[in-house]
């Protein structure tokens, strides 16, 4: 099996989420809409990235600062990959999503923005591998959770 540096670590959990978050800016650019949910998905990618490279360069501060970096990057992989599930779980249909943005809509808070395309949580925009970008989202925390936990732990 493939040993890691703590400092390798970071850079492929930083590089992976970087690629990740990247590959979601593409599709957005072609015409793949996300939606709020999808939007909520990227606050871990935003908050791991810069922690990757923070601890990337803490390194140095000894075993116990990486250690510590890797269990903060694993409990925003471990909730990622919960609310990429969450979120399948509402596009297949096997609970209800939020009803501001699933089938019916939901006007309590307010008039829609209408100048912004209607993109409902419960439809996914595309399937890769018969797996959404949501469900995709909780394989690719899922790995990176792994990883860092095992990193962690060594």
């Amino acid at each position: 099996m493939l040993t890691l540096t703590d400092r390798q670590a970071f850079a492929v959990i930083g590089l992976v989420a970087f690629a990740t978050i990247a590959g979601a800016w593409i599709f957005q650019s072609i015409g793949y809409e996300p939606c709020e949910l999808c939007f909520k998905q990227r606050w871990a990618y935003y908050a791991a990235i810069p922690l990757a490279g923070f601890f990337y360069g803490a390194v140095a501060g000894g075993r116990s600062v990486a250690r510590a970096g890797l269990y903060v990057l694993a409990a925003i992989w471990l909730a990622s990959m919960i609310f990429g599930i969450y979120h399948s779980g509402i596009e297949w249909q096997w609970w209800a999503g939020p009803t501001s943005c699933t089938g019916g809509g939901d006007l309590t808070t307010g008039l829609p923005d209408l100048s912004k395309p209607a993109v409902m949580c419960d439809k996914p925009a595309l399937r890769i591998l018969w797996l959404s970008l949501a469900g995709w989202n909780a394989v690719i925390s899922c790995g990176l959770m792994l990883l860092a936990l095992r990193q962690a732990r060594r």
